[in-house]
């Protein structure tokens, strides 16, 4: 699973400068696109790790204890939403050369 739990996105706005971020593809376009993606698969993993999470709380029948359940719920939700935002997270490991990206365009002219 991802360490979004650890991580030091920052989750307030923050200027970032276009050198920086286009550096490594020297494409801003191309960069945007590759951290869109990457925003996109750490969206799903978190969906998928909450989903996960909440399905344990879930009961069939009512009780005095969904009450309790229903709290801890709530506090679960409550963490995740915390979190810095999957965009914020992707720019991070894109300016910290974490993820692995190619062109094929290139690697087809090589042939």
């Amino acid at each position: 699973m991802l360490d979004i739990k650890n991580s030091d996105a920052n989750i307030n706005t923050e200027t970032i400068d276009k050198n920086l971020v286009d550096a490594p593809t020297n494409n801003i376009y191309e960069a945007i696109s590759i951290i869109s993606k990457r925003s996109i698969q750490i969206n799903a993993d978190i969906k998928k790790e909450l989903i996960e999470k909440l399905d344990e709380f879930a009961t069939y029948n009512d009780s005095l204890e969904e009450i309790f359940e229903n709290k801890e719920q709530i506090e679960v939700s409550k963490f995740y939403e915390r979190l810095p935002k999957p965009n914020a997270l992707a720019v991070q490991e894109w300016l910290e050369n974490k993820i692995y990206h190619r062109n094929t365009k290139d690697e087809a002219l090589d042939k």
